[in-house]
C-alpha cells in the first residue's frame, strides 16, 4: 500500500516490522544448556569422579578452541551438583603439557592465575545486565582466584579483591595425564540464598592446556572474540532436581 505522496503506509510498515522481528527470533540459537543436580546434603570436597557424589552429575564437554574450532584431543568434562547452600564444580582434565607456576601458594589467593594453566567457571545471576558476572578459577596445583566482573569498568580484573569464601582442591595423575579440580561455591556469594530447583544461571566453562608461547584454550561455548569475557556467548546452567 502506498500514501498519496509515495512512501510505504505506516501500517504496512508495522507488519513488515513485526514480520523481521519474528523471523529474527525464529532463528535465533537456542543456548546451550548444563544441568546441575541436585544432592541431599553437602559433602567433603573432592576431586574423585568415582566417588558416588559424582557419579550422580550429567556431564558436559569442553572440546572447542575460541574461534569454536574442534579440540577433542583435549575434550574436557565438566560435572556439577548443588545442595541447599553451595554449588559444585568438576572439571576432568586431558592434558600433554602442563605450565604452572613455580613456587605456587594455595592459601593465598594468585593474581594473575590466568597467566598459568587453569580451569574456570564463570556465573551470572543478572539478566538484566549481563556484564556483571562471577569468575572463580583453579589451577593443577590447587592455586586459586575469585572476581566479581563488572565488564563496564575500565579494569575488570580489579574485582579479584572480592572475597567468595569458595573452597577448591585439585590433583595431577601423571600416569593418566589428568588433572583434576572441584569447586565449591556458596550460593550466597551468587547473590541467590534460596536455590530452587529449575532456577537457572548464565555460565560459560574454560580451561589452558601448555606453555604461554604454544597454549591451547578450550571452552564450552566458544566466544568468538580474542577474550572470553563475552557474557552474550555463555550458556545457561540449570538446576534440576535428584
Amino acid at each position: 500500500m502506498v500514501s498519496p505522496e509515495g512512501g510505504v503506509s505506516l501500517k504496512l510498515l508495522s507488519i513488515l516490522l513485526l514480520l523481521g522481528s519474528l523471523v529474527s527470533a525464529q532463528t535465533q540459537k537456542p543456548k546451550a544448556q548444563f544441568q546441575s543436580t541436585e544432592a541431599k546434603e553437602d559433602v567433603a570436597l573432592n576431586a574423585d569422579p568415582s566417588s558416588s557424589f559424582w557419579r550422580g552429575a550429567r556431564p558436559v564437554y569442553m572440546q572447542a578452541d575460541i574461534q569454536g574450532r574442534s579440540e577433542t584431543e583435549f575434550r574436557t568434562e565438566v560435572r556439577s551438583r548443588w545442595t541447599k547452600k553451595n554449588i559444585y564444580f568438576l572439571f576432568i582434565c586431558p592434558y600433554k603439557n602442563l605450565y604452572l607456576k613455580p613456587n605456587p601458594d594455595t592459601e593465598r589467593e594468585t593474581y594473575e592465575l590466568w597467566n598459568w594453566n587453569v580451569a574456570e567457571v564463570f556465573i551470572g545471576t543478572n539478566f538484566q545486565n549481563i556484564k556483571r558476572y562471577k569468575e572463580f578459577e583453579i589451577s593443577p596445583q590447587g592455586e586459586w582466584i575469585d572476581l566479581d566482573i563488572d565488564l563496564d569498568t575500565p579494569h575488570h580484573e580489579e574485582g579479584w579483591v572480592w572475597n567468595s569464601g569458595f573452597e577448591h582442591t585439585a590433583k595431577i595423575d601423571q600416569a593418566s595425564h589428568t588433572w583434576y579440580a572441584a569447586i565449591r561455591i556458596p550460593f550466597s556469594a551468587l547473590d541467590t540464598p534460596a536455590p530452587a530447583p529449575g532456577k537457572t544461571f548464565r555460565v560459560n566453562l574454560f580451561r589452558t592446556e601448555g606453555s604461554a608461547s604454544n597454549a591451547k584454550e578450550i571452552l564450552w561455548q566458544p566466544t568468538m572474540s580474542k577474550t572470553f569475557h563475552v557474557p552474550e556467548r555463555f550458556g545457561l546452567l540449570k538446576l534440576s532436581a535428584k
